[in-house]
């Protein structure tokens, strides 16, 4: 066990480390003015090939923003079971592990998110509202890439019917497969965007998976 464990901090940094490398990537490869307002773009080349592919649809983006409602109600009620936790036991450290954990790992992912938007590295394809926003990486990718596989995680845990679990497991992960390729086919990011939330949210949830494979039992 303690061996899986190493190996799952190493893939975890190693994908922290390719999200690294992806970005720097991104801000000298192929950087072209090809956004709106002339705004550069790294990998232009095979973003543009991907965005002109794709096109642009506002309807979809509409929908995954809505949908995009549907992780935070996630992070809701495992912060209401956090605080249940902690009323009823009387005292925070006595609060399941994997949900204090889960805890620091929302805060991070929050404060991933306020950290590229002060660091932009890309602009939208498209204008939303007539205002150019930053959009590296896809944070409608991230928010469902980071809360769902932890969800799944937290009911594997939780739910004690096998054939539940199983169905739990296979309707969040089809959802986090419609979320991001609907977001990618929407137009809305580039294509780079998408892989670099795929990367950070991939390196996050490894690293939340080893840590609590760290409690004792």
């Amino acid at each position: 066990m303690k061996k899986k464990n190493q190996k799952n901090f190493c893939i975890a940094i190693c994908m922290l480390i390719a999200f690294v490398m992806w970005t720097v990537a991104i801000r000298f490869i192929d950087v072209q003015a090809i956004g709106p307002q002339e705004s550069s773009v790294g990998f232009a080349t095979i973003n543009q090939f991907v965005h002109t592919l794709t096109g642009v649809h506002m309807s979809l983006y509409t929908i995954t923003d809505w949908l995009g409602l549907v992780p935070l109600m996630f992070v809701m009620g495992f912060g209401t079971l956090g605080l249940i936790q902690w009323i009823k036991r009387k005292h925070l450290l006595k609060v399941d592990y994997s949900i204090l954990v889960l805890g620091g790992f929302y805060i991070v992912v929050m404060a991933v998110f306020v950290l590229f938007e002060v660091l932009v590295i890309n602009y939208r394809p498209v204008l939303i509202n007539g205002v150019l926003e930053a959009s590296y990486p896809s944070s409608t990718t991230m928010l469902v890439m980071c809360v769902m596989p932890t969800a799944i995680m937290q009911f594997d845990t939780r739910i004690k019917n096998d054939v539940l679990k199983r169905c739990v497991t296979y309707a969040i992960t089809a959802f986090i497969v419609f979320m991001v390729i609907v977001r990618l086919v929407s137009g809305v990011h580039w294509f780079t965007d998408i892989i670099g939330g795929a990367l950070l949210s991939t390196g996050l949830v490894l690293m939340y998976h080893a840590i609590i494979s760290l409690e004792v039992k």
